[in-house]
């Protein structure tokens, strides 16, 4: 069975908080050599958006955004006998506007404008509170010296261009490649699991902020509680050395399925195939796993990058001619060797 569920979202809020994010901070910078007392408010302010925009992915800036419509996409394979579980495969089919400082310069140079700024913020909010409880010419000279931070802030205005969208082969089509082979294999061979259901979920809206794995969960949140059901997140699958199980994802602060993690451990040592144990660190951004397991699904995410950033994350170097057989290859293995270990009822006994 096959259904496809369309579901409104706002595109452009979740990248969109840079835009704040450099107004904000450079208010809180300017206004501190007018009244101290509202660098602390616009520093605040700031600080609320980067947390609760920006590293918890709450919906803050949403309705100040046109919105639009995105796709969810659920594939469900029968088995044979009776239900005891059920396992989806997930990849997002959005790609992202391009970050135009990854492309020319690297990862460390694009990760560089927002450490700066969550510094420089920090300071001018400790230099506001000096200022309003103590006295002293070294105040303000601290505070022009700071003036420094002020390009980074500006950069923050151009962490992405919305002109130009990446195509994306990477990130993420090859996630939705690996659920859609495992299906289309079940088929073309006519595999069907004794009592495991196995199925796919194409989300739309990862790259707006895990909207449509929200969404998705919003919609069956009911639907699949009849028995155990697992949901694979798959985000990135290239380098076949950095193949990883996410045991904490959405910079660090959401717990993923331990036992659905360690099972797809298990089964790449079996297949032979090289597979880390890690996490989405902070500043490293989510996958739909978190989103899945905020919904109250058991998910983990499986990702084949290094979250130090590559040259080719969300950049126009993310080309079907830069895809890695052998990370693909790796990871559709393990990925069967998983499934058939479930069947088994591994995970039944945990």
């Amino acid at each position: 069975t096959v259904l496809t569920e369309p579901f409104r979202v706002r595109p452009a809020a979740f990248y969109g908080y840079f835009w704040f994010s450099a107004v904000f901070d450079s208010l809180c910078v300017l206004t501190f050599f007018v009244r101290p007392w509202l660098s602390l408010v616009f520093g605040g302010v700031a600080l609320l958006l980067f947390l609760f925009h920006f590293v918890f992915y709450r919906q803050v800036l949403d309705p100040l955004f046109p919105e639009k419509e995105s796709v969810n996409v659920t594939a469900l394979r029968p088995c044979t006998g009776t239900v005891r579980r059920r396992v989806f495969l997930n990849g997002h089919t959005d790609a992202a506007w391009e970050f135009p400082l990854n492309y020319r310069f690297g990862g460390i140079v694009f990760e560089i404008p927002g450490v700066m700024s969550l510094v420089g913020v920090l300071g001018y909010m400790a230099l506001a509170v000096c200022a309003l409880c103590l006295t002293g010419a070294w105040i303000r000279a601290a505070a022009r010296w700071g003036l420094l931070f002020l390009p980074f802030f500006l950069l923050l205005a151009f962490t992405y261009d919305p002109r130009r969208t990446v195509d994306g082969a990477n990130d993420n089509l090859s996630a939705c490649f690996m659920g859609i082979a495992v299906l289309r294999e079940m088929e073309r061979l006519g595999v069907q699991m004794e009592s495991t259901e196995v199925g796919v979920i194409l989300t739309g809206g990862e790259e707006a902020g895990i909207r449509g794995a929200k969404a998705w969960c919003k919609a069956h949140g009911k639907d699949y509680s009849d028995v155990p059901t697992y949901i694979l997140c798959f985000d990135t699958i290239h380098d076949p050395a950095q193949l990883m199980v996410n045991f904490r994802d959405l910079n660090g602060t959401v717990k993923a399925d331990r036992a659905l993690g360690e099972a797809f451990l298990r089964a790449a040592k079996t297949a032979q195939v090289p597979c880390k144990r890690g996490l989405v660190p902070l500043m490293g951004g989510a996958t739909d796993s978190a989103g899945f397991t905020q919904g109250g699904f058991r998910s983990v995410a499986v990702t084949g990058l290094n979250h130090k950033l590559e040259d080719y994350y969300h950049t126009r170097r993310d080309s079907y001619d830069n895809l890695d057989t052998e990370g693909l290859e790796n990871c559709y293995k393990a990925t069967v060797t998983m499934l058939r270990e479930i069947e088994s009822g591994v995970l039944d006994r945990r």
